[in-house]
């Protein structure tokens, strides 16, 4: 069997203006990857490149030659262990680029057996749960405006703090949402006393849980807010890759796991063992990006207890259809074979 591949960058805008603590964004810049086979089925897969993990688009197109030269040496997309392997040889530092081609391997894998790859794994579609949509940082009123539409639509939420009027952003959801499912998330804003304070008046307004509170490398900070604070806590960019985990164990509540910053479907599925063995649920997250990297990510969805899998739904418009979330309801149901996504 002989396949053939190609990449591209694609910038992709926004439907508003996405904020973080570390900043706000109008456009989701991806990388793609496609690989054919001779009967002419189509494997794709995307990422969003984040330089805050040490990748750029650019960084990522460089090695996707090498990445997909791997793929086309071994000639089939079925010898999956054999290529995570390789790709992580070729590109260790490039995780975006190496998700982008394990998830166009394996949608091609399962698109020649003419099954959805949840099922060809065994997953149970049904043990999928409800993907939050994140509301950006924003105007205490736009930010409401926001949450009162996703909440209506049916969607959980995940808000962005780590400003100096975080207070009164969450009143305003609060009152704009009032029965809304609520998680927040600081990207590593507060100090280890701010979180912990935080947490204790989050907990009034009912939110569940807080997503790294404090910055990436303070884990002695993360077990204080565990400790000490009135909420549950989540370690997103504190547990990058499966060797995370343990650092984070005793520390967190939660695991955050995504497909662009550990490298792929096979790294993501380590990880999330990882954080099981050593008794922490999981959340499986994404970056910003097309439906042709959130499809991917989406399948794995049955062995979280949590899911934040917007990235699609915050884009103005996007070259691929992937699995469909309208209420928040993950259906990979409606996935006929592969991943789901499909071009438009």
């Amino acid at each position: 069997m002989a396949l053939s591949t190609d990449f591209e960058s694609i910038s992709l805008p926004l439907s508003a203006p996405f904020g973080i603590s570390r900043g706000t964004t109008e456009t989701a810049e991806n990388v793609l990857a496609r690989i054919e086979d001779d009967d002419g089925r189509v494997g794709v897969g995307a990422a969003a490149p984040v330089e805050y993990y040490g990748e750029s688009v650019a960084s990522a197109l460089d090695v996707l030659p090498e990445l997909l030269l791997a793929v086309e040496e071994r000639g089939t997309p079925h010898a999956q262990q054999a290529l995570a392997g390789e790709l992580r040889e070729r590109a260790p530092d490039n995780p975006a680029a190496r998700a982008a081609v394990s998830i166009a391997v394996h949608d091609l894998a399962a698109r020649q057996r003419g099954e959805p790859l949840y099922r060809r794994w065994g997953f149970d579609p049904d043990a999928a749960p409800p993907t939050t949509y994140t509301v950006g940082i924003a105007s205490p009123e736009e930010m409401a405006t926001r949450a009162s539409e996703a909440s209506a639509a049916g969607f959980p939420l995940k808000v962005k703090l780590g400003t100096d009027a975080d207070r009164e952003r969450i009143r305003a959801i609060r009152e704009a949402a009032p029965e809304a499912h609520l998680r927040v998330d600081a990207n590593g804003a507060w100090e280890p006393a701010d979180a912990i304070a935080a947490t204790r008046w989050l907990s009034e307004y009912d939110v569940a849980f807080v997503e790294q509170p404090v910055p990436a490398d303070d884990i002695a900070g993360l077990r204080a807010v565990s400790e000490e604070g009135a909420l549950p806590v989540a370690a997103d960019e504190s547990c990058v890759t499966a060797a995370d985990v343990p650092r984070v164990a005793d520390a967190v509540d939660i695991a955050v796991v995504k497909l662009g910053k550990c490298g792929g479907l096979r790294p993501t599925l380590r990880q999330i063992a990882a954080a099981n063995a050593h008794g922490l649920e999981t959340m499986l997250g994404c970056m910003v990006a097309s439906n042709a990297a959130i499809a991917g990510a989406a399948q794995l969805a049955p062995l979280c207890e949590y899911a934040d899998l917007d990235g699609s739904l915050l884009l103005a418009e996007d070259p691929y259809a992937g699995v469909p979330m309208e209420d928040g309801t993950i259906d990979l149901r409606a996935v006929a074979a592969g991943t789901g996504a499909r071009k438009r």
